[in-house]
């Protein structure tokens, strides 16, 4: 699933290349990705607004329009926001569910394989009130490590647990709460009110170093992601942990174990490294 890097790579590749950009069609090929409005409604809505700015919140990526509409997207595992200058592939065309399409003969389709992400049509008003439920984001510079020694000390849950929960930090998921746990050296079973003040702060600080590391480098595929313009990601050769399992330990040469036990995702780590 899109993480914190991926959202944040296609907000910031739409923000540059369609920000002006005036949708002059709407085709809803699969009306079952939309939430809280109907394909007739989010046509209507949409054709003929301007495209004000994009940009992420959590894994969500956000489109403003000139008409106070705000566009909400969350990939989750197949979904992606495509660039099409007409040359877009037949293999991601035919899973495109809408196309937008814009003033100067470019679109913007909403691909999604497996139709498990959704696109939603929202006020502002009501983007606050469903985004007012997300935690804090761990880009922001009030992400500090007291704040988060705050966050985890009323917790008896497992720390990676705790990390992947949206209401308490935004836009980490599996593969960051892997990695940030592994640099910081903590195991991810262990209850989060345990995890010291220092240690505390050395994980936020892998949190946010991994984070931004794959932004840099357009975040992470392995079958799925793209980014707008249908590219990979470059992330997945640095990766030190997830999908690493039963390989060596890349710090201290121990196998890398994979377990579901934790909160059900697959957790890697190495004993000997991470207490």
């Amino acid at each position: 699933m899109p993480e914190l890097p991926e959202t944040e790579t296609i907000a910031r590749d739409l923000d540059r290349e369609v920000a002006g950009a005036r949708i002059v069609s709407v085709a809803v090929t699969r009306p079952d990705v939309l939430r809280e409005v109907s394909a007739r409604a989010f046509s209507r809505r949409v054709s003929g607004a301007s495209i004000k700015r994009s940009w992420r919140r959590a894994k969500l990526i956000v489109v403003d329009l000139t008409t106070g509409d705000r566009i909400v997207v969350q990939p989750r595992f197949t979904g992606a926001l495509l660039i099409d200058r007409g040359d877009l592939p037949e293999n991601e065309r035919r899973y495109s569910t809408i196309e937008l399409g814009l003033h100067d003969g470019r679109a913007l389709h909403y691909r999604d394989i497996r139709r498990l992400g959704t696109v939603s049509l929202m006020s502002d008003e009501r983007f606050t009130q469903y985004t007012d439920a997300l935690g804090i984001e761990p880009l922001d510079p009030s992400f500090t490590g007291e704040h988060l020694s705050g966050l985890l000390r009323g917790s008896r849950q497992a720390i990676k647990k705790v990390l992947m929960d949206q209401r308490i930090l935004a836009g980490v998921g599996n593969i960051y709460a892997n990695e940030a746990l592994w640099r910081a050296g903590v195991d991810p079973s262990r209850a989060a009110r345990g995890v010291t003040p220092d240690e505390a702060t050395r994980l936020r600080d892998e949190i946010v170093a991994v984070l931004e590391e794959s932004i840099a480098l357009r975040g992470t595929s392995f079958r799925d992601y793209r980014d707008a313009s249908g590219s990979r990601g470059n992330f997945a050769d640095q990766l030190a942990a997830y999908g690493r399992a039963g390989e060596p330990c890349v710090r201290c040469g121990r196998r890398l174990i994979g377990t579901h036990a934790v909160d059900g995702r697959m957790t890697v780590l190495c004993a000997h490294c991470q207490k």
